[in-house]
Protein backbone atom coordinates (compact mmCIF):
# COMPACT_ATOMS: atom_id res chain seq x y z
CA UNK A 1 0.00 0.00 0.00
CA UNK A 2 1.43 3.16 -1.04
CA UNK A 3 1.59 5.99 1.78
CA UNK A 4 1.67 9.88 2.03
CA UNK A 5 5.30 10.54 3.79
CA UNK A 6 5.83 14.00 3.80
CA UNK A 7 3.82 17.08 2.47
CA UNK A 8 5.67 20.64 1.73
CA UNK A 9 3.75 23.84 1.41
CA UNK A 10 4.76 27.24 -0.61
CA UNK A 11 3.83 30.62 -0.63
CA UNK A 12 3.43 30.97 -4.46
CA UNK A 13 4.00 34.91 -5.19
CA UNK A 14 4.27 36.05 -8.88
CA UNK A 15 3.67 39.21 -10.36
CA UNK A 16 0.76 40.01 -12.11
CA UNK A 17 1.40 42.18 -15.27
CA UNK A 18 -2.30 42.69 -16.41
CA UNK A 19 -4.90 43.13 -13.12
CA UNK A 20 -8.04 42.27 -13.86
CA UNK A 21 -11.36 44.81 -12.28
CA UNK A 22 -14.51 43.08 -11.64
CA UNK A 23 -17.43 43.65 -9.59
CA UNK A 24 -16.36 42.18 -6.69
CA UNK A 25 -12.83 43.15 -6.23
CA UNK A 26 -9.67 43.30 -7.95
CA UNK A 27 -7.13 40.52 -9.14
CA UNK A 28 -4.11 42.13 -9.04
CA UNK A 29 -1.38 39.91 -7.56
CA UNK A 30 -1.07 35.79 -7.62
CA UNK A 31 -0.67 35.11 -4.22
CA UNK A 32 -1.19 31.12 -4.34
CA UNK A 33 -0.34 28.01 -2.54
CA UNK A 34 1.71 25.15 -3.82
CA UNK A 35 1.21 21.48 -2.29
CA UNK A 36 3.91 18.95 -3.11
CA UNK A 37 3.03 15.29 -1.67
CA UNK A 38 5.62 13.06 -1.27
CA UNK A 39 4.64 8.62 -1.14
CA UNK A 40 7.11 6.52 -0.14
CA UNK A 41 6.86 5.29 -3.48
CA UNK A 42 9.10 7.59 -4.82
CA UNK A 43 6.01 9.64 -6.57
CA UNK A 44 4.85 13.06 -5.46
CA UNK A 45 2.32 15.11 -6.98
CA UNK A 46 1.43 19.08 -7.12
CA UNK A 47 -1.11 21.08 -7.01
CA UNK A 48 -2.00 24.45 -6.44
CA UNK A 49 -4.68 26.40 -4.30
CA UNK A 50 -5.55 30.15 -5.56
CA UNK A 51 -7.71 32.04 -3.47
CA UNK A 52 -10.28 34.82 -4.15
CA UNK A 53 -11.09 35.59 -1.07
CA UNK A 54 -14.43 37.97 -2.32
CA UNK A 55 -15.81 34.78 -3.70
CA UNK A 56 -14.13 31.97 -2.32
CA UNK A 57 -13.98 33.36 1.71
CA UNK A 58 -10.23 32.13 1.97
CA UNK A 59 -7.21 34.03 1.68
CA UNK A 60 -3.28 33.00 1.29
CA UNK A 61 -2.89 32.93 5.05
CA UNK A 62 -5.91 31.00 5.87
CA UNK A 63 -4.91 28.33 3.10
CA UNK A 64 -1.08 27.47 4.57
CA UNK A 65 -2.82 27.54 8.26
CA UNK A 66 -5.56 25.15 7.24
CA UNK A 67 -2.90 23.53 4.65
CA UNK A 68 -0.51 22.43 7.21
CA UNK A 69 -4.07 20.95 9.31
CA UNK A 70 -4.54 18.82 6.28
CA UNK A 71 -1.53 17.67 5.77
CA UNK A 72 -1.57 15.89 9.21
CA UNK A 73 -4.88 14.53 8.47
CA UNK A 74 -3.44 12.38 5.47
CA UNK A 75 0.10 12.23 6.41
CA UNK A 76 0.87 7.69 6.23
CA UNK A 77 -2.41 7.44 4.88
CA UNK A 78 -2.70 6.15 1.09
CA UNK A 79 -2.97 9.00 -1.91
CA UNK A 80 -4.50 6.20 -4.16
CA UNK A 81 -8.06 6.69 -1.97
CA UNK A 82 -8.71 9.47 -3.58
CA UNK A 83 -12.76 9.02 -2.47
CA UNK A 84 -11.54 8.34 1.07
CA UNK A 85 -9.01 11.28 1.54
CA UNK A 86 -11.42 13.98 0.05
CA UNK A 87 -13.84 12.62 2.65
CA UNK A 88 -11.54 13.41 5.46
CA UNK A 89 -10.67 16.34 4.09
CA UNK A 90 -14.33 17.78 3.12
CA UNK A 91 -15.23 16.73 6.84
CA UNK A 92 -12.81 18.53 8.07
CA UNK A 93 -13.40 21.77 6.96
CA UNK A 94 -16.45 23.34 4.96
CA UNK A 95 -14.71 26.04 3.83
CA UNK A 96 -11.12 27.45 2.46
CA UNK A 97 -12.10 25.18 -1.35
CA UNK A 98 -8.75 26.80 -2.66
CA UNK A 99 -6.41 24.59 -0.88
CA UNK A 100 -8.76 21.64 -0.62
CA UNK A 101 -8.71 21.66 -4.38
CA UNK A 102 -4.46 22.19 -4.38
CA UNK A 103 -4.93 18.75 -1.80
CA UNK A 104 -7.18 17.18 -4.59
CA UNK A 105 -4.64 17.91 -7.54
CA UNK A 106 -1.56 16.60 -6.02
CA UNK A 107 -3.79 13.59 -4.98
CA UNK A 108 -4.65 13.04 -8.89
CA UNK A 109 -1.18 13.48 -9.65
CA UNK A 110 0.08 10.97 -8.41
CA UNK A 111 -2.52 8.60 -9.17
CA UNK A 112 -1.73 9.00 -12.55
CA UNK A 113 1.50 9.05 -12.26
CA UNK A 114 1.42 5.49 -10.29
CA UNK A 115 -0.90 3.73 -13.63
CA UNK A 116 1.65 5.77 -15.84
CA UNK A 117 -1.68 7.73 -17.46
CA UNK A 118 -2.32 11.26 -17.69
CA UNK A 119 -5.19 11.86 -15.31
CA UNK A 120 -7.51 12.70 -18.32
CA UNK A 121 -6.81 9.05 -19.92
CA UNK A 122 -7.73 7.81 -15.97
CA UNK A 123 -10.96 9.67 -15.88
CA UNK A 124 -11.73 7.84 -19.15
CA UNK A 125 -11.28 10.98 -21.50
CA UNK A 126 -9.15 11.45 -24.83
CA UNK A 127 -6.90 14.13 -25.53
CA UNK A 128 -7.82 17.17 -28.41
CA UNK A 129 -7.19 20.48 -28.83
CA UNK A 130 -9.18 22.56 -26.39
CA UNK A 131 -9.73 26.66 -26.98
CA UNK A 132 -9.97 28.94 -24.37
CA UNK A 133 -11.31 32.47 -24.51
CA UNK A 134 -10.03 35.40 -22.52
CA UNK A 135 -11.38 37.66 -20.43
CA UNK A 136 -11.15 41.76 -20.45
CA UNK A 137 -11.87 43.26 -16.87
CA UNK A 138 -13.81 46.62 -15.98
CA UNK A 139 -12.05 49.02 -17.81
CA UNK A 140 -12.11 52.73 -17.01
CA UNK A 141 -13.73 53.67 -20.34
CA UNK A 142 -15.10 52.22 -23.63
CA UNK A 143 -12.27 53.39 -25.46
CA UNK A 144 -9.79 51.10 -23.49
CA UNK A 145 -12.01 48.19 -23.56
CA UNK A 146 -12.62 48.59 -27.43
CA UNK A 147 -8.44 48.51 -27.47
CA UNK A 148 -7.86 45.46 -25.79
CA UNK A 149 -10.59 43.63 -27.26
CA UNK A 150 -9.08 44.20 -30.53
CA UNK A 151 -5.43 43.43 -29.21
CA UNK A 152 -6.75 40.03 -28.32
CA UNK A 153 -8.08 38.89 -31.54
CA UNK A 154 -4.80 40.19 -32.97
CA UNK A 155 -2.95 37.19 -30.77
CA UNK A 156 -5.62 34.79 -32.01
CA UNK A 157 -9.29 34.90 -29.78
CA UNK A 158 -11.74 34.51 -31.29
CA UNK A 159 -13.40 34.50 -28.33
CA UNK A 160 -14.03 37.13 -25.54
CA UNK A 161 -15.79 37.53 -22.15
CA UNK A 162 -16.10 41.18 -20.76
CA UNK A 163 -16.56 41.83 -16.93
CA UNK A 164 -19.59 43.90 -16.27
CA UNK A 165 -22.27 44.79 -13.38
CA UNK A 166 -21.95 48.57 -13.89
CA UNK A 167 -25.09 50.85 -12.67
CA UNK A 168 -27.83 51.52 -15.51
CA UNK A 169 -27.70 50.32 -19.15
CA UNK A 170 -23.58 51.56 -18.93
CA UNK A 171 -22.59 47.86 -19.90
CA UNK A 172 -24.96 48.01 -23.12
CA UNK A 173 -22.87 50.66 -24.06
CA UNK A 174 -19.57 49.18 -23.78
CA UNK A 175 -20.66 46.16 -25.22
CA UNK A 176 -22.15 47.80 -28.68
CA UNK A 177 -18.90 49.58 -28.94
CA UNK A 178 -16.71 46.15 -28.86
CA UNK A 179 -18.69 44.47 -31.52
CA UNK A 180 -18.80 47.12 -33.65
CA UNK A 181 -15.18 47.18 -33.56
CA UNK A 182 -13.99 43.52 -33.49
CA UNK A 183 -17.49 42.19 -36.10
CA UNK A 184 -20.04 39.75 -36.21
CA UNK A 185 -17.61 36.36 -36.08
CA UNK A 186 -15.97 36.98 -32.50
CA UNK A 187 -17.80 35.04 -29.92
CA UNK A 188 -18.65 37.05 -26.98
CA UNK A 189 -20.41 36.66 -23.40
CA UNK A 190 -20.37 38.83 -19.88
CA UNK A 191 -20.10 37.92 -16.97
CA UNK A 192 -21.56 40.01 -14.22
CA UNK A 193 -20.03 38.78 -10.98
CA UNK A 194 -23.24 39.82 -8.89
CA UNK A 195 -23.28 43.01 -9.98
CA UNK A 196 -27.08 43.68 -11.05
CA UNK A 197 -30.15 42.96 -9.41
CA UNK A 198 -33.53 40.67 -11.42
CA UNK A 199 -34.75 43.91 -13.15
CA UNK A 200 -31.57 44.87 -13.93
CA UNK A 201 -30.62 41.85 -15.53
CA UNK A 202 -33.79 41.35 -17.85
CA UNK A 203 -33.42 44.92 -19.02
CA UNK A 204 -30.12 45.13 -19.94
CA UNK A 205 -30.46 41.52 -21.66
CA UNK A 206 -33.01 42.45 -24.00
CA UNK A 207 -31.26 45.56 -24.87
CA UNK A 208 -27.94 43.34 -25.29
CA UNK A 209 -29.90 40.61 -27.69
CA UNK A 210 -28.49 42.21 -30.99
CA UNK A 211 -25.20 41.76 -29.80
CA UNK A 212 -25.41 38.00 -29.77
CA UNK A 213 -24.10 36.95 -26.49
CA UNK A 214 -23.20 33.25 -25.50
CA UNK A 215 -24.43 33.84 -22.26
CA UNK A 216 -24.98 36.04 -19.38
CA UNK A 217 -22.53 34.27 -16.23
CA UNK A 218 -23.76 35.14 -13.11
CA UNK A 219 -25.60 38.76 -13.11
CA UNK A 220 -27.75 38.46 -9.54
CA UNK A 221 -26.21 37.64 -5.90
CA UNK A 222 -25.29 34.12 -4.98
CA UNK A 223 -28.32 33.20 -3.32
CA UNK A 224 -30.89 34.28 -5.63
CA UNK A 225 -31.83 31.40 -7.15
CA UNK A 226 -35.24 32.16 -7.57
CA UNK A 227 -34.24 35.24 -9.17
CA UNK A 228 -32.21 33.27 -11.52
CA UNK A 229 -35.21 31.32 -12.62
CA UNK A 230 -37.69 34.59 -13.05
CA UNK A 231 -34.78 36.33 -15.72
CA UNK A 232 -33.84 32.83 -17.57
CA UNK A 233 -38.20 32.71 -18.09
CA UNK A 234 -38.26 35.92 -19.62
CA UNK A 235 -34.81 36.34 -21.68
CA UNK A 236 -33.62 34.43 -24.73
CA UNK A 237 -29.63 34.64 -23.91
CA UNK A 238 -28.81 31.87 -21.75
CA UNK A 239 -27.77 32.18 -18.19
CA UNK A 240 -24.58 31.03 -16.41
CA UNK A 241 -24.57 29.96 -12.99
CA UNK A 242 -20.59 30.64 -11.65
CA UNK A 243 -20.23 31.81 -7.28
CA UNK A 244 -23.67 30.31 -7.10
CA UNK A 245 -22.34 26.99 -7.62
CA UNK A 246 -19.92 25.47 -5.26
CA UNK A 247 -20.77 21.92 -5.46
CA UNK A 248 -23.07 19.34 -6.31
CA UNK A 249 -25.87 20.55 -3.62
CA UNK A 250 -25.79 24.00 -5.62
CA UNK A 251 -26.00 22.50 -8.98
CA UNK A 252 -28.26 19.88 -8.43
CA UNK A 253 -30.73 22.83 -6.40
CA UNK A 254 -29.97 25.10 -9.69
CA UNK A 255 -31.03 22.16 -12.20
CA UNK A 256 -33.93 21.05 -10.33
CA UNK A 257 -35.73 24.33 -10.53
CA UNK A 258 -34.73 24.91 -14.28
CA UNK A 259 -32.63 28.42 -13.15
CA UNK A 260 -29.87 28.24 -15.52
CA UNK A 261 -28.29 27.01 -19.17
CA UNK A 262 -24.81 26.71 -18.04
CA UNK A 263 -22.47 25.72 -14.63
CA UNK A 264 -19.26 27.40 -14.05
CA UNK A 265 -17.25 24.62 -12.24
CA UNK A 266 -13.72 26.53 -11.05
CA UNK A 267 -11.53 23.94 -9.00
CA UNK A 268 -10.06 26.32 -6.83
CA UNK A 269 -14.12 26.95 -6.32
CA UNK A 270 -15.28 23.27 -6.39
CA UNK A 271 -12.58 22.00 -4.00
CA UNK A 272 -10.60 20.35 -7.08
CA UNK A 273 -10.98 17.37 -9.82
CA UNK A 274 -13.07 15.18 -7.43
CA UNK A 275 -16.25 17.85 -6.89
CA UNK A 276 -16.23 18.93 -10.53
CA UNK A 277 -16.79 15.22 -11.79
CA UNK A 278 -20.35 15.31 -9.38
CA UNK A 279 -20.84 19.08 -10.57
CA UNK A 280 -20.56 17.66 -14.42
CA UNK A 281 -22.90 14.73 -13.73
CA UNK A 282 -25.36 16.60 -12.25
CA UNK A 283 -25.43 19.36 -14.85
CA UNK A 284 -25.31 16.14 -17.62
CA UNK A 285 -28.11 14.87 -16.08
CA UNK A 286 -30.25 17.60 -16.55
CA UNK A 287 -29.44 17.91 -19.82
CA UNK A 288 -26.81 21.37 -18.74
CA UNK A 289 -23.65 21.64 -20.16
CA UNK A 290 -20.87 23.22 -18.14
CA UNK A 291 -18.03 25.86 -18.33
CA UNK A 292 -14.53 25.71 -16.55
CA UNK A 293 -13.02 29.09 -15.02
CA UNK A 294 -9.84 30.12 -13.50
CA UNK A 295 -8.78 32.82 -10.35
CA UNK A 296 -5.30 33.36 -10.98
CA UNK A 297 -3.80 30.04 -11.53
CA UNK A 298 -0.51 29.07 -13.19
CA UNK A 299 -0.11 26.73 -15.80
CA UNK A 300 -0.36 24.17 -13.07
CA UNK A 301 -3.95 24.76 -11.86
CA UNK A 302 -4.85 25.72 -15.29
CA UNK A 303 -3.32 21.87 -16.40
CA UNK A 304 -5.50 20.44 -13.60
CA UNK A 305 -8.43 22.13 -15.35
CA UNK A 306 -7.69 20.98 -18.69
CA UNK A 307 -7.43 17.59 -17.63
CA UNK A 308 -10.60 17.38 -16.20
CA UNK A 309 -12.67 19.45 -19.69
CA UNK A 310 -10.32 16.63 -21.67
CA UNK A 311 -11.73 13.67 -19.58
CA UNK A 312 -15.38 15.55 -19.72
CA UNK A 313 -16.72 17.18 -23.29
CA UNK A 314 -20.09 17.97 -21.51
CA UNK A 315 -17.70 21.28 -20.14
CA UNK A 316 -17.87 23.02 -23.40
CA UNK A 317 -16.89 26.77 -22.51
CA UNK A 318 -13.47 27.42 -21.36
CA UNK A 319 -12.65 30.33 -19.41
CA UNK A 320 -8.18 29.56 -18.71
CA UNK A 321 -7.00 32.30 -19.22
CA UNK A 322 -5.11 33.44 -15.70
CA UNK A 323 -1.55 32.35 -16.92
CA UNK A 324 -1.51 34.73 -20.05
CA UNK A 325 -1.39 37.41 -17.45
CA UNK A 326 1.62 36.40 -14.77
CA UNK A 327 4.74 38.02 -15.25
CA UNK A 328 6.82 34.84 -14.60
CA UNK A 329 5.80 31.04 -15.09
CA UNK A 330 7.68 28.98 -12.73
CA UNK A 331 5.70 25.73 -14.71
CA UNK A 332 7.89 23.05 -16.38
CA UNK A 333 5.44 20.93 -19.26
CA UNK A 334 1.72 21.43 -18.47
CA UNK A 335 -0.80 22.73 -20.57
CA UNK A 336 0.73 25.16 -23.55
CA UNK A 337 -0.86 28.04 -25.46
CA UNK A 338 -0.68 28.19 -28.85
CA UNK A 339 2.11 30.04 -30.23
CA UNK A 340 0.77 31.98 -32.54
CA UNK A 341 -3.04 31.84 -31.78
CA UNK A 342 -3.17 32.26 -28.09
CA UNK A 343 -6.46 30.31 -28.24
CA UNK A 344 -5.31 26.98 -28.40
CA UNK A 345 -4.43 25.23 -25.05
CA UNK A 346 -2.71 21.45 -25.91
CA UNK A 347 -1.71 18.63 -22.73
CA UNK A 348 0.95 16.66 -23.02
CA UNK A 349 0.76 12.93 -23.10
CA UNK A 350 2.44 12.46 -19.33
CA UNK A 351 1.63 10.55 -16.82
CA UNK A 352 -0.50 12.21 -13.81
CA UNK A 353 -0.91 16.12 -14.48
CA UNK A 354 2.09 16.21 -16.44
CA UNK A 355 3.52 19.32 -14.63
CA UNK A 356 6.91 20.42 -12.35
CA UNK A 357 8.07 23.48 -10.87
CA UNK A 358 11.09 25.40 -11.61
CA UNK A 359 13.84 24.60 -9.32
CA UNK A 360 15.11 28.03 -9.29
CA UNK A 361 11.62 29.27 -8.28
CA UNK A 362 10.80 26.44 -5.91
CA UNK A 363 13.59 27.42 -3.78
CA UNK A 364 13.07 30.74 -3.97
CA UNK A 365 9.66 30.15 -2.10
CA UNK A 366 8.86 30.15 1.78
CA UNK A 367 8.11 26.38 2.40
CA UNK A 368 6.50 24.74 5.05
CA UNK A 369 7.19 20.95 5.80
CA UNK A 370 4.78 18.62 7.49
CA UNK A 371 6.07 14.91 8.22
Amino acid sequence: MMKITRIELYKMDLPLDIPCKTSVGVIDSTENVLVKIYTDSNIFGLGEASPFSQITGDTQGSNLAVGQKLAKLVLNKNPLEIEDRMKEINRFIAGEPSIRSAFDMALYDILGKAANLPVYALLGGSNRTLVTDCTIGMQDTIEETVTRAEELVRQGFNELKFKTGRPGAIDVEYIKAVREAVGPDILMKIDSNQGWNVAHTISNAIALEPYHLRYLEQPIPVWDFQGFREIRSKIKTPLCADESVFNDKDAFKLCAAGAVDFLNIKLGKAGGIHMGLKINAIAESYGAKCMIGCFSETRLGLTAAAHLVLARPNIIFLDLDSALFTGADPIINGMQYGEKERRFIKVPDLPGLGVDIKEEDINSWKKYVIE
